[in-house]
């Protein structure tokens, strides 16, 4: 790490201290009424939550560096250019510029003019709550300022998809208000809403009723109104004005989405993937404001047909669509698409839902899937580039190889910053009672509990090495609870202790291991994971499609599906040396290599193996 980047974290940290954000948490209501609903877990604020040198804190450097670069002229063209006025600064291309060239879905360049934006703007409110960097927030109010002249309904005027963009735009202005303390983002908001009102639909409609509509070509088919409600919920509950909640409830697709998920029936299949695990965030917010409990099941029941026909990564929807259930499906994507997870959007949703879910239930095993998630596929992404090249689909091909997305500025240079701003808030959770620790990274915590000022501090090299050390600074003595994620696949031999001594906490696979006791500054929780080699089937049809893990980790072999490995061979592999990520087995026909995806830079490989 160079010696500008290490300045930057520092001023950051240190800036980052006192800063005080508002929860988004709800206060309990009684759950008969129509209203707020209790949670068991709730959120830390963006900058009670300083991530420590490694991959998630390069990545989120990465990203805040690169949108702070960007110059405003470029970022704010587009808008500009549709409002009639003048328009400095450079095309940025790809999606994000106008372009007579755009022909879908053979030419995509043009496709959605400045549609990213407002998440740019929301990864940089995010980065500035974590940081408290002026530069930041002054990029932040900058972007807002300049934004304001240009809303005008015009923008929408033969825009293929207006829900999809003023959405983003919507969380972009509710979270420069909410986390960089813009005095103007709200009243944005509301203009920015009456421009795109006149261009949406009376409800959310399904891309099958998109088709059904007439429309100048296949593009505007692709809108996402079934999408809106969590930002429009989030709106109100900011304080943009009971109108927001309005429109949250006018756009949940409960005919044919919600309604009936919440009686359990599996409607996912021929979805589009990401915007489909995206809107089950929209159910849970309509829990969370208004208690409906059909929307909290029809969360619940989504997220886990989606769990059902996940990856051994985690990573879901080949071709950005879901497949049928007890079908051929899922294992034929191995042969015939190398567009297995849109990865950084996939990553943020997921993330989202996972947290909404894990603060309504406090379900540990929730976080098994974002810790999957998180290994296996976005710390593997490559990084946006500064021409807006980026890293859009991991490949679970049987001859599957890392490579950059055509198309210059697509949707997850957008969700990209967003997740990395949020892999802090993904760590920890809390509770009257104390700590939950979700993710085992290197960060810090840091909280008021009863009278006490506490900061938790972890060192890791999880999942490399099995060992976590949790280190704990207070002002003075306190008691509380420390409670600690045990994975589903943890070995026997998992186990927790404090200041170097057995500690007095159940320790069980799918489950929290919770210590309460009197804490004092200096004590040291040391966590040892049992991580054993496993093998997963594909799908429980395909048991003999199965990839090899170790711990979270799934390992990718180094050669194309032609060497043909047996469950023994697989499951007698061997670390390549003890400080290496990488693992061997041993073969009739030599050793074949296996990396994580992080891992693996431009080498052909294949997840799964026929045993």
């Amino acid at each position: 790490m160079c010696k500008t980047r290490r300045d930057f974290l520092k001023s950051s940290a240190a800036l980052a201290a006192g800063m005080a954000v508002l929860r988004n948490t709800l206060p309990a209501m009684d759950a008969g009424k129509s209203g707020p609903a209790q949670t068991k877990l709730s959120q830390f604020e963006y900058g009670e939550v300083q991530l420590l040198d490694g991959p998630m804190l390069e990545q989120f450097h990465n990203n805040v560096s690169l949108f702070l670069s960007l110059p405003d002229d470029d970022l704010l063209k587009p808008f500009r250019q549709f409002a009639g006025l003048p328009a400095p600064g450079e095309d940025m291309g790809g999606w994000y510029s106008p372009s007579s060239d755009f022909d879908p879905p053979k030419n995509m360049t043009g496709y959605i003019p400045g549609h990213s934006f407002g998440q740019y703007l929301s990864g940089l409110a995010r980065a500035y709550a974590i940081t408290g960097d002026k530069a930041t927030q002054a990029k932040v109010h900058g972007l807002v300022k300049a934004f304001a002249p240009t809303v005008t309904t015009k923008f929408y005027e033969g825009y293929c998809i207006p829900a999809y963009t003023f959405d983003k735009s919507n969380c972009g202005l509710i979270d420069a208000h909410q986390f960089a303390g813009d005095p103007k983002a709200l009243a944005v908001l509301n203009k920015a809403t009456d421009a795109a009102l006149p261009w949406l639909p009376e409800k959310a409609l399904s891309r099958d009723e998109m088709m059904a509509r007439p429309h100048k070509n296949i593009s505007f088919t692709w809108d996402e109104t079934y999408t809106l409600p969590e930002n429009f919920y989030l709106g109100y509950q900011r304080g943009a004005g009971d109108r927001y909640r309005q429109l949250a409830k006018r756009f949940l697709q409960d005919d044919s989405y919600f309604g009936p998920l919440s009686e359990n029936r599996n409607v996912l299949p021929g979805q589009h993937a990401y915007s489909h695990v995206n809107a089950l965030s929209s159910a849970m917010q309509a829990y969370l404001t208004d208690g409906s409990e059909m929307h909290l099941r029809a969360a619940k029941n989504g997220f886990r047909f989606v769990l059902e026909q996940s990856y051994a990564t985690g990573g879901w929807g080949p071709q950005e669509g879901f497949t049928k259930p007890v079908t051929d499906e899922l294992v034929n994507s191995l042969h015939s698409t190398h567009a297995s997870f849109e990865t950084p959007c996939g990553a943020y949703g997921h993330f989202k839902i996972v947290r909404y879910l894990m603060r309504v239930t406090g379900e540990s095993t929730h976080g098994d899937s974002t810790e999957a998630v998180l290994y296996n596929t976005i710390l593997g992404a490559r990084p946006i580039r500064r021409d807006g090249v980026s890293f859009y689909y991991s490949d679970y091909n049987m001859n599957g190889q890392k490579a950059d997305y055509g198309d210059k500025w697509p949707c997850c240079s957008g969700t990209f910053p967003q997740l990395t701003a949020d892999y802090g808030i993904s760590s920890y959770f809390r509770s009257p009672r104390g700590v939950y620790v979700n993710l085992f990274v290197p960060s810090r915590v840091t909280w008021k509990q009863g009278g006490a000022q506490v900061s938790l501090t972890q060192h890791t090299s999880y999942p490399n090495s099995n060992e976590t050390s949790l280190q704990l600074k207070l002002d003075r003595p306190e008691k509380f609870l420390i409670a600690l994620r045990v994975p589903a696949w943890a070995g026997a031999s998992t186990a927790v202790r404090v200041n170097g001594k057995v500690a007095n906490a159940t320790v069980r696979p799918g489950s929290w291991a919770e210590i309460e006791r009197d804490w004092k500054d200096g004590d040291r929780i040391e966590f040892s994971l049992d991580m054993p080699l496993r093998l997963m089937p594909i799908d429980p049809q395909h048991q003999n499609t199965v990839a090899l893990l170790h711990g979270p980790v799934a390992l990718f072999a180094l050669e194309p599906g032609t060497k043909v490995l047996t469950r023994a061979q697989l499951m007698a592999a061997q670390r390549a040396g003890s400080e290496s990520s990488d693992w061997e087995v041993a073969s009739g026909a030599g050793k074949v290599r296996l990396k994580p995806f992080p891992a693996i830079t431009s080498e052909h490989y294949r997840l799964y193996h026929e045993v």
